[in-house]
């Protein structure tokens, strides 16, 4: 009888965690100018969209934000964005968040080279680019690391403390 027990309490924790989802009152199919980046020769108002997430799972002690694009012609994908440290009563980041500075939230480097948001900027004539919007729930407060850190350390916390993730997809080309 115990096993069985657990066995619901364990598929009720999964049913949670699909629930986990991602939302944005700026994000549709394609992104804006407002989302493109101002550099590399592209010239977009480099502001980060609104993010909002709901029925994180049970466990849940932070929250991580990732933009990546695994279209760019590097072989490796490029990072936009990476913030992480949100702590598990926050559930959204506003409009221009990623062009801030926060004391309890931490933005490292992006494949530009910044902290901070960074936006799309694929190469011309290129296939529209998916820039993947994704929040993570997280099964510690902190991960440790600071606003240095690169990408690949970054994304091998998230995936190492994942409880759950959601994602929005956009799309842009030029």
């Amino acid at each position: 009888m115990k096993k069985i027990f657990l066995s619901l309490g364990l598929c009720a924790t999964f049913l949670l965690a699909d629930n986990f989802t991602l939302s944005s009152s700026d994000l549709e199919g394609q992104l804006t100018s407002k989302q493109v980046f101002n550099g590399f020769g592209c010239t977009g108002e480099n502001i980060s969209p609104e993010l909002s997430w709901k029925d994180a799972p049970k466990g849940t002690k932070s929250f991580a934000v990732t933009v990546y694009d695994p279209d760019a012609p590097t072989g490796s994908g490029w990072w936009h964005w990476l913030v992480f440290d949100i702590p598990k009563d926050k559930f959204t980041l506003p409009r221009g968040f990623g062009n801030s500075e926060s004391k309890d939230v931490i933005q490292s480097i992006t494949d530009y080279g910044k902290s901070g948001f960074g936006g799309a900027c694929p190469p011309i004539g290129d296939k529209a680019h998916r820039y993947e919007f994704t929040v993570y729930a997280l099964d510690i407060e902190t991960l440790g690391l600071d606003k240095n850190a690169n990408p690949a350390l970054v994304g091998f916390y998230l995936n190492s403390h994942s409880l759950a993730k959601a994602s929005l997809i956009s799309y842009y080309g030029r």
